[in-house]
């Protein structure tokens, strides 16, 4: 197979496509790749161009720098999206709900393209995997993680719902629940131990195990790879998940604008995001209020 050339410039992303596989890098390093506009249509974008690719079979998922995905940006006030959820400047619940559950705007629908595709996909995982950011990497077909990588959902504390669902079709009842009410956070080991995600490795081999894996999937027929994804997909669309994924974003939306909502994201407006992660998550002594040992290496980076 032939090295693929895209013209596409992204703001917030990077693509490229060789030997079969696409790689789509999430390009916020200095922001820990956290979700901002235009981010959502662009994966979109990316995985359009990688399913229309004759040459690619399979798509890969990563993060630049030293985190996945820290989830959706809120430090500045949530402001970035106030042209589709605000009216006069005061939160509007008609045009939120409208904008998150339509198809051809909402960004969970946008990350859902991964779902979609009928190409495998594979989350690379490394570093910070939290929030919107987590929803994004399990809609991936196959998700391998570095041991020292944390993914969880502190928007269960605090401002927010599931979104894709993907947590709960991932685990079953009585995990399901219990990360839904407490939004513990998971070391890549601890995911893998309970079925959330498919393999944790060393950090130092998580770009092989990938590259391995994808090159694997690579040889087999793309009509075969892709009738393999349907009908897994085609079992869990079964079981509702649009209907989850109607819902997940309309609560989302509401849990936003409770009052406590309201005085959490002008704290982390005002005084910044460290000072509200600190309230929210020191009860629970996890993510960034976890020792070292419980929190990714800043030090291993992953470098595009």
């Amino acid at each position: 197979m032939t090295q693929s050339t895209v013209e596409t410039e992204f703001q917030t992303i990077l693509y490229s496509a060789q030997d079969g596989i696409a790689t789509i890098t999430l390009n916020r390093p200095e922001e820990l790749n956290t979700i901002v506009p235009p981010m959502p249509d662009e994966v979109d974008a990316a995985i359009a161009i990688a399913t229309k690719d004759p040459e690619v079979s399979v798509i890969v998922l990563r993060g630049a720098g030293r985190a996945f995905c820290g989830g959706y940006n809120f430090g500045g006030g949530f402001h970035h999206w106030d042209e589709h959820i605000t009216t006069d400047g005061e939160w509007d619940p008609g045009k939120d709900f409208v904008y998150s559950t339509a198809p051809q705007v909402a960004p969970t629908q946008k990350f859902m393209s991964v779902w979609r595709s009928p190409k495998p996909v594979i989350a690379q995982v490394h570093g910070w995997c939290v929030g919107g950011g987590s929803d994004f990497a399990l809609s991936a077909d196959l998700v391998i993680m570095s041991d020292d990588a944390v993914i969880g959902t502190p928007y269960s504390r605090m401002w927010g719902s599931y979104l894709s669902g993907m947590w709960l079709y991932r685990l079953g009842l009585t995990k399901a629940k219990e990360y839904a009410l407490t939004g513990a956070a998971l070391t890549g080991v601890e995911a893998a131990e309970i079925g959330l995600v498919n393999q944790s490795v060393p950090f130092a081999e998580l770009e092989d195990t990938v590259t391995d894996l994808a090159n694997k999937l690579a040889k087999i027929p793309l009509s075969q790879l892709s009738a393999m994804k349907l009908i897994v997909n085609q079992a869990y669309d079964n079981m509702g998940m649009a209907s989850t994924q109607i819902l997940g974003p309309i609560l989302d939306g509401l849990m936003r604008n409770t009052p406590e909502a309201r005085r959490f994201v002008e704290l982390a407006e005002s005084k910044g995001v460290r000072s509200v992660i600190t309230e929210r998550d020191g009860l629970f002594g996890d993510y960034s209020q976890a020792p070292a040992e419980r929190r990714p290496n800043p030090e291993h980076v992953i470098t595009p």
